[in-house]
């Protein structure tokens, strides 16, 4: 893998992240159409590591806060403040994903990458992230989120191991179709990102670095940081104000785009 390519894959990787436009479909789909070798699912999880760092840094304050509660919780076995309660309500959602991750792994490394499958995926994911965000309501805040409501978005989490779904989409779709608002899906999302992101990267980067850490993974990991964190405060800004309905209509393009170079190859 050259530099140039490492610095496109990185771009691609920390915008597509956090845009509901599926990450894991731009990577597997940009070898292919440009001629590059793959560089694999690990490499894929490596550029996590920049994504995970952006994330951490944008939230610190959260993050620290929701380490406090957990540290409480842990205290006085049980959770009574907001604060406990959606350190809660994240652990929980991640476990879907954990244990689809783990059940699954092998067809995320073959299986799940074919071109057919990951346009498909994005079309359908494009048609209902951009009906659901149409027609749900907006009266919710992350104040009134449930344990069912986060165990519903973890479940929707699960279903982005699949290429062309995207985990911030799902996740905010199925916060949406629950009745948040736009911004309080995103920031559930964006929080959620940090938990199973490190762990796809504890598990995988000792792959992608078992050759050494080269210059184009290092150079990939740092675009996917500075992108990361451009996308996360442009998305925040502009869904305040904005629909997903950009976000749906691009996932139509492309899926439609790569569907019909698949067919015709």
């Amino acid at each position: 893998m050259t530099v140039f390519q490492a610095l496109i894959l990185g771009v691609l990787q920390g915008l597509a992240e956090f845009l509901p436009i599926s990450s894991s479909a731009h990577l597997a789909l940009t070898p292919w159409v440009m001629g590059w070798q793959d560089p694999g699912l690990a490499f894929d999880v490596a550029l996590h590591f920049g994504t995970l760092v952006a994330v951490v840094w944008y939230f610190r304050r959260d993050i620290m806060e929701l380490f406090a509660a957990v540290l409480n919780v842990l205290r006085k076995r049980k959770a009574t403040t907001q604060s406990e309660l959606r350190a809660m309500y994240l652990i929980v959602a991640t476990v879907p994903a954990a244990i689809a991750g783990l059940l699954v792994a092998d067809y995320a490394e073959t299986v799940f990458r074919a071109p057919q499958i990951i346009a498909v995926a994005l079309m359908l994911m494009g048609v209902v992230l951009w009906v659901v965000d149409r027609v749900a309501s907006r009266e919710r805040d992350l104040s009134a989120m449930t344990w069912r409501d986060a165990i519903l978005i973890g479940v929707a989490q699960a279903c982005a191991l699949l290429p062309g779904v995207s985990r911030s989409g799902s996740t905010m779709t199925a916060a949406r179709a629950l009745g948040f608002d736009r911004s309080s899906a995103a920031r559930f999302s964006f929080l959620l990102s940090p938990i199973i992101t490190a762990a796809a990267v504890v598990v995988k980067v000792p792959e992608a670095v078992h050759g050494g850490i080269t210059l184009p993974l290092v150079v990939g990991v740092t675009a996917a940081a500075v992108s990361s964190w451009l996308a996360i405060a442009v998305l925040l800004r502009y869904i305040a104000r904005n629909s997903f309905a950009v976000f749906g209509a691009y996932r139509l393009v492309v899926g439609a785009g790569v569907l019909w170079l698949a067919l015709s190859r």
